[in-house]
Parts: structure tokens; C-alpha cells; sequence
């Protein structure tokens, strides 16, 4: 008896060990949810730099219900730029806690993977109003500062956005 107890448990380590190294579905992160408006296009300059999709539940946004963002890199670019970039942005809108930006600069440069051409980061506002990142395989990390949270999907949502065009785009045309 002890031996079919200890093969039964080999085989559901087996299985968990598997289940785990497969590939995560990035659609899970996006399960149940609807896109609200249209996928809108980042350019600076000349430089198509990502292309950018929002999704809800209901298919309306709320800032305090759980949505994703899809970004979708069409570059490459360092994990480092692209946390020092958010910072700027949330700065750019009004942030002006420098101590609480360095540490949330630090968290970003931690979760922030380099990126190249076609690859894409789900950013998940979590019901508690905490920020999940992820990429095509698995959670990048947590950020559980609802906080931070504001600032960090205000650089694309918010009233205060560098790229009104763009949020009035992914919103649905609807401010």
C-alpha cells in the first residue's frame, strides 16, 4: 500500500512538473474578456514601436475592475528602457514621488524582459488593484501597489496621457 501512495504521488509530481514547464497560453490572461475599442499603433518619429490592445470583461472600461493591456513590440528594446520610459510617463502626467518612482523603477527593470519584434507583455489589473505582468510563457512579476497601479495604465488610459489619439482609440472613441 505504501508503494502505490508513494507511485501515486511520483506520478502527480510528474504531471504538476510538466504542466509547469509547458507553454502558458497567453490568451488565459485575456480568458473572458472582450477588446474595448481598437488596437492602436505607438510611433515615435518615423519608428513603429508597438502596436497596443485593451480588454475587459464587459467590453467597456472601468479604471477599477480588472482589464489587460496587450502590447505587442514591433522593435527591439531593453527591458531597462522601456521601465525608464514608463517612469518618464507617469512623471510626464503628474507622478512626483521620486522616492516611490525609484522603487518602482527598480520592480519594472526586475519584470521588464528585453523585447524584440513581435513579442508581447500583458499588463493585468488584478481585481485588488494590483499590476500582473506577463509575457507569451509565464508571470514576469507582481507589483502590488494599487498606486502604482493608477500611474502605470494612466500612461495609456488616462485623462492625462501623452497620446490622447491613442487612448481615445483604445477606449472606443469614448473619453
Amino acid at each position: 500500500m505504501t508503494q502505490v501512495k508513494l507511485s501515486m504521488a511520483a506520478i502527480v509530481v510528474l504531471f504538476s512538473s510538466i504542466a509547469h514547464s509547458a507553454a502558458f497560453d497567453p490568451k488565459e490572461v485575456k480568458k473572458g474578456m472582450t477588446q474595448v475599442g481598437q488596437t492602436a499603433r505607438m510611433t515615435y518619429l518615423f519608428w513603429d514601436v508597438y502596436d497596443i490592445s485593451l480588454y475587459t470583461p464587459s467590453g467597456q472600461y472601468e479604471p477599477s475592475a480588472p482589464f489587460v493591456l496587450q502590447l505587442t513590440y514591433l522593435r527591439d528594446l531593453s527591458g531597462e528602457d522601456i521601465a525608464e520610459r514608463s517612469l518618464e510617463e507617469m512623471e510626464k502626467q503628474g507622478f512626483e514621488d521620486e522616492q516611490m518612482g525609484r522603487v518602482w523603477l527598480e520592480r519594472m527593470k526586475n519584470i521588464f524582459p528585453d523585447v524584440e519584434n513581435n513579442y508581447s507583455l500583458y499588463g493585468l489589473r488584478t481585481p485588488s488593484g494590483t499590476t500582473q505582468f506577463y509575457n507569451a510563457e509565464k508571470l514576469l512579476g507582481e507589483i502590488e501597489d494599487p498606486l502604482f497601479t493608477k500611474w502605470f495604465f494612466d500612461i495609456w488610459l488616462g485623462n492625462k496621457t501623452s497620446e490622447p489619439k491613442m487612448r481615445l482609440k483604445l477606449l472606443g472613441g469614448k473619453s
